[in-house]
């Protein structure tokens, strides 16, 4: 696929569209199922292919990269330092980073390779950019407004984006800042919201800069779980009607989604 910049999210999701891309997905055991399946809908193609001797060779054909450190096993870690080293674009998703030892250190680690998107709640980047002890495991207890400054300090370190999720979606690189309101609390009732958010945002990166990826992608998943919610009574039909509203989400349904 040839790597296009789209200057908008209704231009992105379109591009994205018109030459599905091959999203490279080393993540979070929990949620290889919903994740492929949200990818899948959104009309990226997904692969999980976290082998360490395959994961290398796989980025450099893959459109963009994920690596979510929810369940960072030794294979895992050896994969994902293999896969960002390729070059292509890619997001990183530090899962419960500054609670736990192992996955903090990786991540730290990780960040040398330079991820255009880091993606994660509020207490996430604040433990990431070193100003926060983490949240309660994977749970923020942080808001992501208290996180600007961090986010502002990662974006810089790693000349990237950062997009921190929450009530009200916050997206920034080195000199914009972008929010993204709506969506719905049933998203944080499923397993695998967040986690393939961060996929949708590496789908987006072969068609977008960082910037424009994270906040296409995230104003995909307000509009989409605004719709699913909407007919929906609890979260087992939220999740496949959330599936649903993915498919059927159309780039002038993101107009006037994205306040930068």
């Amino acid at each position: 696929m040839v790597v296009r910049t789209s200057s908008s999210p209704s231009t992105a999701l379109s591009d994205l569209r018109d030459g599905p891309p091959l999203v490279q997905c080393i993540t979070n055991a929990v949620v290889t199922n919903f994740t492929a399946n949200a990818l899948l809908a959104l009309g990226a193609s997904p692969a999980m292919c976290d082998i360490p001797g395959e994961a290398g060779l796989f980025a450099g054909v893959a459109g963009g990269v994920l690596v979510n450190l929810g369940t960072p096993t030794a294979e895992q870690r050896d994969a994902a330092r293999e896969a960002v080293a390729a070059g292509t674009p890619w997001v990183l998703d530090p899962v419960a980073v500054g609670v736990l030892p192992v996955r903090t250190a990786l991540a730290h680690d990780l960040l040398a390779a330079r991820p255009a998107i880091v993606r994660g709640n509020a207490s996430e980047i604040l433990a990431l950019a070193g100003a926060g002890a983490g949240g309660r495991g994977v749970d923020s207890t942080d808001s992501p407004e208290a996180a600007v400054d961090a986010a502002r300090a990662l974006a810089t370190r790693t000349g990237g984006t950062v997009a921190v999720s929450g009530p009200v979606d916050l997206i920034v690189d080195a000199e914009r800042t972008a929010r993204v309101h709506g969506g719905s609390v049933q998203l944080t009732r499923v397993t695998g919201g967040g986690c393939a958010l961060g996929a949708a945002m590496a789908a987006l990166l072969a068609v977008a800069d960082g910037f424009t990826a994270a906040t296409t992608a995230s104003a995909i998943w307000a509009v989409a779980s605004e719709r699913a919610e909407a007919t929906s009574t609890g979260p087992g039909l939220f999740a496949v009607a959330f599936l649903d509203a993915l498919a059927a989400v159309e780039p002038a349904d993101l107009d006037g989604r994205v306040t930068v």
